[in-house]
């Protein structure tokens, strides 16, 4: 029986959808194991709803009473909060902040941690995750060596639990840390972040000029919930920034749907979004790389192709 810290993250008063999966991650773990307790912590103030959190799989809900997010901080809430509650294993988003706190967390408790995890299982009384290695060419399944284990969990690969139940909630005092984040100056949208959006729009130079970049807004607003992603290519060029970057040096996506358009294929692209469920290509080279990773390919001039795609689909969800 394993009992598992979840860290929660929140961004401007509201918890971050990656967060409910991982909870539901370490419900299935701890019910594996034989039925352990998942306690949900957020390092700093919030109002959470105790109904959410216990149906995606939470027992208790612990609140931090820090005013501001601190990295340090909220590492060290995180050691103390684990050691209290005899953790036998703790959990982060594999989001830009998890990646932060992953280290701390782990170097906090004197153990290792397994990173960007795609599955759990428990096997001869161990946690064993399974994530990706060599751009995602391979799989490789992870146990870790420690008092405690220690993993990020990637976004869209688990689920909240979808129970009936009501997590407990509790406070504690939050550790003070050396740095804190007093605002995020940041391009504000209706889009959903790209690493955790179920549908994701992504182009590449094949667009030809930012002037084009409508063409893409356009497909992802008929999209419901789409978010737009961009090559490296694009956000070296300037076009997009790079909080849209998918790829080895950007963001990590595995959404339902993926559509390339205009995106060649590089290497280092695929391992950004390889583990997408279905994905479409749109590219004038028919020997363009992304199509062996395609589930569906269109080869054409993506100017010509996209308004008659997005008119398509407009028709079809009216």
């Amino acid at each position: 029986m394993t009992d598992i810290l979840v860290v929660l993250e929140t961004r401007d008063g509201a918890l971050r959808n990656a967060s409910l999966e991982a909870v539901g991650a370490a419900r299935a773990a701890a019910d594996a194991s034989g039925g352990g307790k998942v306690t949900a912590l957020a390092t700093e103030q919030i109002e959470l709803d105790a109904a959410i959190l216990g149906s995606a799989g939470a027992d208790e809900v612990v609140i931090a009473d820090s005013k501001a997010h601190s990295p340090d901080g909220a590492a060290a809430t995180a050691v103390r909060v684990a050691g209290e509650t005899g953790t036998g294993a703790v959990f982060v988003s594999a989001t830009v902040r998890g990646r932060d706190l992953l280290g701390r967390i782990a170097a906090g408790l004197d153990t290792g941690f397994a990173a960007d995890c795609t599955a759990v299982d428990f096997a001869d009384g161990s946690l064993v995750f399974t994530r990706p290695v060599y751009a995602g060419k391979a799989q490789i399944r992870v146990k870790i060596n420690g008092p405690v284990v220690v993993a990020s969990m990637r976004s869209n690969h688990f689920g909240p639990a979808d129970r009936e139940a009501s997590a407990e909630m509790n406070t504690t005092s939050a550790e003070i840390g050396k740095a804190q984040v007093t605002s995020i100056a940041g391009k504000s949208g209706s889009r959903p972040d790209v690493a955790e959006a179920a549908r994701v729009v992504s182009g590449g130079r094949g667009l030809g000029s930012a002037e084009n970049w409508h063409l893409l807004e356009s497909l992802a607003d008929a999209l419901p919930g789409a978010a737009l992603g961009a090559s490296r290519a694009v956000v070296d060029s300037g076009w997009r920034p790079h909080s849209e970057q998918v790829g080895q040096t950007g963001k990590t996506v595995s959404p339902e749907l993926y559509i390339a358009v205009g995106i060649s294929g590089a290497i280092q692209h695929l391992a950004g979004m390889s583990s997408s469920k279905v994905i479409v290509a749109i590219n004038k080279d028919g020997e363009a790389p992304i199509f062996q990773q395609a589930t569906y390919g269109i080869v054409g001039d993506v100017n010509e192709i996209l308004p008659v795609l997005t008119e398509a689909i407009q028709a079809t969800v009216d």
